[in-house]
């Protein structure tokens, strides 16, 4: 507990944190922020209690009366939290109300119903009712159906006899619906139908990604009750000790909530912890610095590692967050955790080693330095370093010896410079600050850091942080660029968005955007995709703050906190079903019967992870129809692979998938337009199917060729192979195109949207013909549509198709399961290549850190380029583990993009006259070559689309299959075909055709 002096006006910020393991309170008058003591007034920290009022009560009453502070000098208090998030964690029966789901969605996503990839607890806790009715959005605006009033009444009806009080209203492409409104009409009618009822609009929690935005509404509503309750709670203590001030709570990105706001959307505050340290330890230095600084949390069992960017927030995830098995898409702020701590344990033997297990907690009774038996990194940097102050020093003398002290030192110093490089997004080097209770157990220098620095009261940051937390808000919308440019949009939007953050409460004088995004969207002409946010200060000077209402009595409120914590304490040891035993992958073997391949849900998800990697970038992710077979899969339906070697002369092999933008994929889920069309084609088609091919394997369209063929479907075996072995842009990029023994190959052909609409070419001149036609309608169908392309016969099959490519996408998902289980993702890439032929077939190209995304949309595909520096992306526990491992990919490479990786390139940049001149140098990988990029730390793929700064990652080369590799092959599908004609094809290694899975796991009668 500390203290000073101070003067008397409404002036002062309180912040308190409420942790887990402690509650943090810190008064500060941010007048006096440049001050030595950097204006903090008073701190306090103790252990939490589970009831959260007593313990802000406790905090704030402790800081008032240390440092003489009446409550008309408090000015705000803000408050962090992990009640709601734990709640979620904790699948916690008495603080989760069950909610009902009601979808605008027309025909659509009725494959993937809402909690579809939840685990089974928690759909089964919080799911109580869904329901898809009438309504959605299509990408440009347009209606794929009006919502209908009595269908809506209707559904309310059979919500208010289950009695369920949290409804989640869902519409497709709600985000940027600003006209129709359909969200909050259908709103407005469920309010009146169930009055008292907790209705949450998608929109107002996330963003574009339909299942995911969906996802965070469903967890959003069924904290509510709950989110209520414990708001008040803060705010009693705050009203029983007479401020007369707003109540704030902060959120993941490091701003705040009002109360009310917080209450109708806690899932905001889930993330807010480690930002508030963030912020905190930023405030602790702002004046030293004025750039991005990495801030290492060093706890007593994990050290947690952000970066905190220029403008003030924290670097944020990826698209998706996954919280409790949950996937979403709201905003987290991207921290790294390791097992190093104060407590962790070290082990001198062969290799000393430090953590990642920790004596946690229970350190000051299990440390030797406090008379316990367990050395700990804290008794090592006691031994260490003279100078530390902590427990007995005599006690710990003799535990290592010289050598092992240096050991030691090397480990957590590599430990640290290893998180820290990972986070880094450029290889300059950039200011590290220390902040946590064990932070002492780090060096005074570190590889990477341009500075080290272990700022006063780092202890208290998370509440420092909570006390200085900026007022934002975020703009996320798809805007038409045909009669404006790009920067006359984006500056409305950003004006927009300055406007909705001073709305929210900060001052317009501090009101400034500090980050935007531009993503134009694939096959829609003049559509972008914006991303906006603004921030500034909180403005004391406004009244209009609103606080909640006490609709219930203290003694209420009081009494139903006191359930919670007698629920706390009597559902510690909840029963959480068993999780699934990890499968034997080597012993495992498929079923495959006479010829045939029965899928089952091992085979999928493996087949899923190849598929991606295949997709060269391109494809878009195949994550949406994994689970909707998987979902059929568990119906009961039978998914057949057979052989392309056993396909009969006279076959009729037809081809189907989804065309369409990837960013319509995300929103507007399937529903039945690939079998629509198929229906349609075989109306003015004269033979009938016999089986199906994938157009191509790579991506999402992998799994096509099995949908299709369900036996719910039309019942037809998919054939083991497709017509691209890999992804391409084009239709004309197909191996029948290749051969040109006939041609056109695509005509007739049918393409739905699900919809009701419906485009059939019965005949055209040409493919290329063929493909201009579909890729003008694709733009009026809301640009995600089903297509059908005509049968071709089996004996052209086996000429013509790249052969055993779902046998090779099981093989390469088999080998990243492997690589998981045995925790070796570090030679994941090794263990691909292996079951894609062997070093002859393949090579890792390149292992390093993306380090720049250009992109740029040009006749409907996004093309672009990647660069990634050379890294070591090994996560080596010891520094001779690394040094062995020296990367041996120095400099940098690019890898151009139009929707799939074209190439791969070593590059040098050097400077002339003032300028920036990039020469490229060795061609590493080249179309018809697949150049995959694959995630360094867990084995799989990433799309073009996920490409970002910071990523680790792999990028690996496979030899195309000799249907490219003749001269017409490499002029469709090579360098030439994606405006490279300066570049010549070599190919990477020799090709060796994919073991057929059917040929090695056949077990005939």
């Amino acid at each position: 507990m500390g203290s000073s002096t101070i003067e008397s006006k409404k002036t002062l910020r309180i912040g308190v944190d409420v942790g887990g393991t402690n509650t943090d309170g810190v008064v500060l008058d941010p007048s006096r922020a440049l001050d030595p003591d950097k204006g903090i007034i008073a701190w306090h920290k103790a252990p939490t209690t589970t009831n959260p009022s007593l313990g802000i009560n406790d905090a704030i009453t402790t800081m008032f009366e240390t440092a003489g502070i009446s409550p008309d000098q408090v000015a705000s208090v803000t408050i962090g939290t992990t009640h709601f998030v734990n709640a979620v964690i904790e699948r916690d029966a008495a603080r989760l109300s069950k909610v009902a789901v009601l979808r605008l969605c027309g025909p659509f996503s009725k494959h993937a119903p809402p909690c579809v990839d939840w685990p089974d607890d928690m759909r089964e806790l919080i799911l109580g009712y869904h329901a898809l009715l009438k309504g959605g959005l299509e990408v440009d605006g347009y209606l794929i159906s009006d919502i209908d009033e009595k269908e809506i009444k209707e559904q309310c009806a059979i919500i208010r006899k289950k009695g369920i009080k949290s409804i989640v209203v869902n519409g497709v492409f709600s985000p940027i619906d600003t006209v129709e409104k359909q969200e909050e009409r259908a709103a407005a009618i469920v309010r009146a139908e169930i009055p008292g009822a907790d209705i949450v609009c998608s929109k107002e929690v996330a963003n574009l990604g339909f299942l995911e935005r969906e996802n965070a509404a469903i967890l959003n509503a069924s904290i509510l009750a709950f989110a209520r309750k414990t708001i008040r709670s803060f705010q009693e203590p705050i009203k029983r000790l007479g401020l007369d001030c707003p109540v704030f709570i902060t959120q993941n990105d490091g701003t705040i909530l009002s109360g009310d706001m917080a209450a109708k959307l806690p899932i905001r505050t889930f993330s807010s912890g480690p930002t508030n340290s963030m912020r905190g330890a930023a405030f602790l230095v702002q004046s030293e610095l004025d750039e991005a600084i990495m801030v290492v949390d060093i706890g007593g069992t994990t050290t947690d590692v952000g970066l905190l960017l220029a403008n003030g927030f924290p670097r944020q995830q990826a698209a998706y967050s996954d919280l409790a098995g949950v996937r979403m898409n709201f905003s987290c702020p991207d921290v790294k955790s390791i097992g190093l701590g104060g407590g962790s344990i070290v082990r001198d033997g062969e290799t000393l080693t430090v953590g990642p297990d920790s004596v946690g907690y229970k350190i000051t009774e299990e440390a030797l330095v406090f008379g316990g038996k367990v050395l700990t990194a804290t008794d090592c940097t006691v031994l260490a370093d003279s100078t530390v102050e902590i427990g007995n020093k005599e006690w710990v003398k003799g535990a290592l010896n010289e050598e092992g002290i240096t050991k030691f030192r090397a480990v957590v110093k590599h430990k640290i410079e290893k998180i820290i490089d990972t986070m880094k997004t450029s290889p300059e080097d950039i200011p590290v600050l220390l902040v946590g209770g064990g932070a002492v157990i780090a060096p005074d220098e570190l590889k990477g850091a341009s500075k080290v620095l272990k700022p006063k009261w780092s202890g208290v940051a998370n509440a420092i942080g909570a006390a200085m937390a900026r007022v934002s808000a975020v703009v996320d919308t798809v805007k038409s660029t045909e009669s404006k440019s790009i920067q006359v949009v984006l500056e409305e939007i950003c004006q927009d968005a300055i406007e909705r953050a001073v709305a929210n409460g900060a001052s317009r004088s501090t009101a400034k955007v500090v980050e935007m995004d531009t993503l134009p969207l694939p096959y829609i002409a003049n559509k972008s995709r914006f991303t906006v946010r603004a921030a500034g200060d909180l403005d004391h000077s406004r009244t209009d703050f609103s606080t909640l209402h006490f609709d219930e009595t203290t003694v209420e409120t009081k009494v139903q906190m006191d359930e919670y914590e007698k629920a706390a304490r009597n559902t510690e040891k909840r029963a959480k079903p068993e999780p699934k035993e990890d499968i034997d992958i080597d012993n495992y073997k498929p079923t495959v019967r006479n010829r045939v391949w029965y899928i089952n849900e091992t085979d999928l998800a493996w087949i899923t992870t190849g598929c991606y990697i295949l997709g060269t970038g391109g494809g878009g992710s195949p994550y949406s129809t994994m689970i909707r077979l998987r979902g059929m899969l568990r119906r009961g339906d039978v998914v057949r692979v057979v052989n392309p070697d056993d396909l009969p002369d006279d076959a009729a092999v037809a081809t189907g998938g989804h065309a369409g933008s990837p960013t319509v994929g995300i929103e507007k889920l399937a529903g039945d337009e690939m079998t629509d069309a198929q229906v349609e084609l075989y109306k003015i088609c004269d033979s009938t199917p016999t089986y199906i091919i994938s157009v191509e394997i790579g991506g999402g369209n992998g799994l096509q060729s099995m949908i299709i063929g369900a036996s719910t479907n039309m019942n037809l075996p998919a054939v083991d192979g497709d017509w691209m072995g890999r992804a391409y842009p084009t239709k004309w990029q197909t191996t029948p195109v290749v051969f040109n023994e006939r041609s056109p190959i695509w005509s007739p052909v049918a393409m739905t949207d699900g919809n009701g609409n419906v485009v059939v070419v019965p005949k055209s001149t040409s493919d290329l013909q063929t493909e201009r036609i579909l890729r003008a309608a694709l733009s009026q169908m809301g640009s995600g549509v089903g297509f059908a392309d005509p049968p071709v016969t089996g004996a052209e099959c086996r000429r013509w198709a790249v052969e055993h490519t779902i046998s090779q996408s099981w093989r390469i998902g088999r080998a990243v399961a492997k690589a998981r289980q045995a925790n070796r993702i570090d030679n994941v890439a090794e263990t691909i290549l292996t079951e894609c032929g062997g070093p002859e077939a393949g090579k890792v190209l390149w292992k390093g850190k993306i380090v720049g995304v250009e992109r740029t949309l040009r006749m409907g595909h996004i093309y672009g380029e990647c660069i990634i520096e050379g890294a070591d992306v090994v996560d080596d526990e010891t520094p001779a583990a690394a040094a062995a491992n020296k990367s041996v990919f120095q400099g940098q490479i690019k890898i151009p993009f139009k929707n799939e990786n074209i190439a791969a390139i070593r590059i040098s940049r050097s400077l002339v006259d003032g300028q920036v001149t990039e020469t490229e140098d060795e061609v590493l990988g080249l179309v018809p070559d697949l150049i995959t990029v694959i995630d360094a730390q867990n084995g799989e793929a990433i799309g073009t689309p996920e490409y970002r700064y910071g990523l680790l990652v792999i990028v690996l080369g496979i030899t195309a299959s000799e249907r490219w590799t003749s001269e017409r092959g490499v002029e469709i599908g090579g360098p030439k075909a994606f405006g490279m004609e300066h570049l010549t094809y070599k190919p990477l290694g020799k090709f060796v055709k994919p073991v057929s899975v059917i040929d090695e796991f056949d077990v005939s009668a």
